[in-house]
């Protein structure tokens, strides 16, 4: 395989990376530490170079199973993890105070068991605190030598230049899959023209275009997609023949459908870069098999026509959770 490398601050990455969060929490049943571990080694051995993380994935858990499984291979890989969402007990809260900041950073470092993180988001916007006063902050562990590069994750194009007139911004993280096109109103073209590196996650529909899925309501208690719009009574038959009819096209082509939905979400801009996340190895090498093949332009165009923001049904995330997001929503 002919990977084409693209870059994040400056420093090539594989354009397909690892989203981490399953491994820790969110979605099934998560793997046991150590088979999380041989994931993760696996990983690196495929050439997967660019694996993301978040505090609030198993609450540190995801970042100690990274810090202790990787910490002799911290070389090989760029690092990014995130701030913002706080979870103490039962409280949950958005909170990027500076001081909320600085206290997050050196949690994140002990847990990687770092000295170096090389792109530390702010994973949601919090509203109460300027954005300018999250990025100065941030600016500041730029400056020390703790992160090399600043993120942000879920916000508008608005927020992102508010953010990138203080200190360069590296990266915007989004949801960005066929059937999620909320990136295409504005920050996609903020990005290019910022240049910001586009990180898409989600970008095989949380695990939906596979195909695999049938049945939302037999997944495990503690999987969110339980409860999730998309997923749910008739929005879920709704889409669920349109994933049929998406699978139809990635055999038509020659790839699995989640190869053509990695395919087709790279296809759409060189500084885009997508984190597929996965729990199974199997999934872990299907995902990068075909990391160097794109979709013609036909195929995108018939892709476009048969999911998009007005053919899927429901959003994306319960009302309590949309509020927190700051992504331009469609009218």
């Amino acid at each position: 395989m002919r990977v084409l490398t693209r870059t994040i601050n400056g420093h090539p990455v594989n354009p397909i990376g690892l989203g981490c969060m399953s491994l820790s929490w969110a979605y099934g049943i998560p793997p046991l530490p150590e088979d999380g571990a041989k994931l993760l080694h696996r990983a690196l051995d495929l050439g997967y170079n660019h694996l993301d993380t978040a505090r609030i994935y198993g609450e540190g858990k995801n970042e100690a199973l990274i810090g202790e499984t990787l910490k002799g291979r911290r070389n090989e890989f760029f690092l990014a993890s995130k701030t913002g969402i706080i979870v103490e007990g039962k409280d949950r809260r958005i909170d990027c105070k500076p001081a909320t900041i600085r206290s997050a950073l050196e949690e994140s470092l002990r847990l990687l068991q770092t000295d170096h993180i090389d792109l530390y988001y702010l994973h949601r916007r919090d509203f109460d605190t300027p954005i300018e006063d999250s990025v100065g902050e941030l600016a500041r562990a730029v400056e020390s030598g703790k992160i090399g590069s600043i993120g942000l994750s879920e916000m508008s194009a608005e927020t992102l230049r508010k953010a990138h007139a203080v200190h360069p911004i590296a990266a915007m993280q989004t949801e960005y899959s066929p059937q999620t096109r909320n990136p295409e109103i504005a920050v996609l073209d903020a990005c290019k023209e910022l240049g910001t590196t586009f990180v898409a996650f989600s970008p095989v529909g949380r695990g939906s275009l596979p195909g695999t899925l049938r049945d939302p309501a037999a997944l495990p208690e503690g999987d969110l997609r339980r409860h999730w719009p998309r997923f749910k009574g008739e929005n879920w038959t709704n889409n669920l023949a349109q994933i049929d009819a998406f699978g139809a096209v990635a055999t038509g082509v020659g790839v699995t459908p989640a190869q053509l939905a990695l395919g087709w979400v790279l296809a759409k801009g060189d500084h885009i870069v997508a984190i597929p996340g996965t729990a199974n190895i199997a999934h872990l090498e299907e995902n990068i098999a075909r990391g160097d093949w794109r979709p013609d332009a036909a195929t995108i165009t018939r892709i476009d026509a048969l999911i998009n923001q007005t053919t899927v049904a429901g959003p994306r995330y319960p009302a309590a959770a949309q509020a927190a997001i700051d992504t331009e929503e469609f009218a």
